[in-house]
């Protein structure tokens, strides 16, 4: 199974260009399952939501919709309270657990997050920390982590591997599409260089450089050419695993609904019946 979905869906800048003008909000997520089989949630890094508020993300999603869950920054960036903080947000989100929604937990790590005897420790740490059902995958910044080592330590610890797609900068990680525990994840977060570090001229010699420069790391349309890369990519990593999860994270006025709807298409992923959404951003 191949899951194409977006890094979350609650954008106001989405509306008129994948959400209708009549949608109220609350139906905007019942209008994103029908599009996309599945979802990542990235709200939980800055903070943890009620249990109100994951029974409502409950209410509205299909029995079975699987639900990718983002650390809080604590467990990432500040690396304080971890144990506690993995256990708060699966008590608050207890009822997508419950339901079976909750298909992994996602640890984004800084650039500083660099590959070392310590933090090798600490994601040791993190996995235990984690339901031994419960799938857990990282995503790391830093370059230092493309060694082949790092994959066998992810996959002696029983840890997924989440491949990036982001601009090429120095000493950010490459593209490279590897699984270690049976699950493909890949997140594309775009090529904008030019605004990755908050400043111009910061895009390597050589890079595409497609981004607009305004400030937003993530102001990004993917080409089917750049997509086509992936999709190579994804066809090889499905005979080895038995499922990959897809998420774009270049959310700007809805860049990420045109290129999830592209990659469906290029994977051969049969569409919804939902065909009257305006993509043409």
């Amino acid at each position: 199974m191949i899951y194409v979905g977006t890094s979350g869906f609650h954008f106001d800048d989405w509306k008129d260009v994948f959400y209708p003008p009549h949608l109220k909000k609350k139906e905007w997520l019942p209008w994103y399952t029908r599009h996309f089989p599945a979802l990542e949630i990235n709200s939980t890094y800055y903070r943890i939501p009620s249990p109100a508020t994951f029974e409502s993300i409950h209410s509205r999603t299909p029995d079975g919709y699987p639900i990718i869950l983002k650390l809080h920054g604590d467990v990432t960036h500040a690396r304080i309270d971890t144990e506690w903080s993995v256990g708060a947000l699966l008590e608050s989100a207890a009822p997508l657990v419950n339901a079976g929604k909750v298909s992994g937990l996602l640890a984004q790590f800084p650039y500083s997050f660099r590959r070392n005897g310590e933090n090798r420790e600490y994601l040791a740490r993190l996995r235990a920390a984690v339901p031994d059902d419960l799938p857990l995958f990282v995503e790391f910044r830093h370059a230092t982590w493309s060694a082949p080592a790092t994959f066998d330590f992810l996959r002696e610890s029983r840890i997924g591997y989440c491949a990036v797609d982001e601009p090429s900068l120095r000493d950010l990680m490459p593209p490279l599409a590897k699984e270690t525990n049976g699950i493909a994840y890949i997140r594309l977060h775009g090529r904008n260089g030019e605004a990755w570090w908050g400043n111009a001229g910061t895009t390597k010699e050589g890079a595409k450089g497609r981004g607009k420069g305004k400030g937003d790391r993530y102001d990004y349309l993917y080409s089917e050419e750049e997509l086509r890369e992936w999709v190579d990519r994804v066809k090889e990593l499905r005979k080895i695993t038995d499922r990959t999860y897809i998420f774009f994270n270049n959310c700007f006025a809805g860049q990420a609904v045109r290129g999830a709807k592209l990659m469906q298409a290029m994977l051969d992923i049969p569409r919804s019946g939902e065909e009257q959404v305006r993509l043409d951003l």
